[in-house]
């Protein structure tokens, strides 16, 4: 129970951040990817502001054994980078920098009732299905040399 008030805790207090911030307009965010033109630098201003937070509260987590609400720390094990992991990169960013919108914002946006983000949930759950019916590769067991 304490780790679901815990993530709707914290997924509350990202989407107001998000909200705050007008991460969620997509012209907020398409102003800073045009850097050739009105470039607006005001993104950059919200990533430093979650790395200034994030680096510390990082730093003292790695000293823990477990975070305080899980048994063990959920880390990623794959080490390689593949043609997935290379594809999924590019759609991501091509999404993003057509549109202005990714997955954490799109859904804050719902939230708030924006009809750009209702069609670009639709639309990635709609990849998330291609997806799992083309198939899911053999899990990769990569090990670090």
């Amino acid at each position: 129970m304490n780790r679901t008030i815990a993530g709707l805790f914290a997924g509350l207090l990202f989407g107001l951040g998000l909200a705050v911030s007008r991460m969620i307009d997509p012209a907020k965010v398409l102003g800073f990817l045009d850097v050739a033109g009105n470039w607006d630098p005001s993104l950059a201003l919200v990533m430093g502001g979650a790395l200034a937070i994030t680096l510390p509260a990082y730093q003292l987590a790695k000293g823990r054994a477990a975070p305080w609400l899980d048994a063990s720390f959920q880390l990623p094990t794959a080490v390689q980078i593949d043609g997935r992991l290379l594809i999924g990169a590019a759609a991501f960013g091509a999404g993003w920098g057509l549109v202005g919108l990714c997955p954490g914002p799109a859904i804050a946006g719902i939230g708030l009732g924006r009809w750009e983000s209702w069609v670009f949930v639709g639309a990635m759950a709609g990849g998330f299905l291609i997806v799992r019916m083309i198939g899911r590769p053999a899990p990769r067991t990569d090990a670090a040399t």
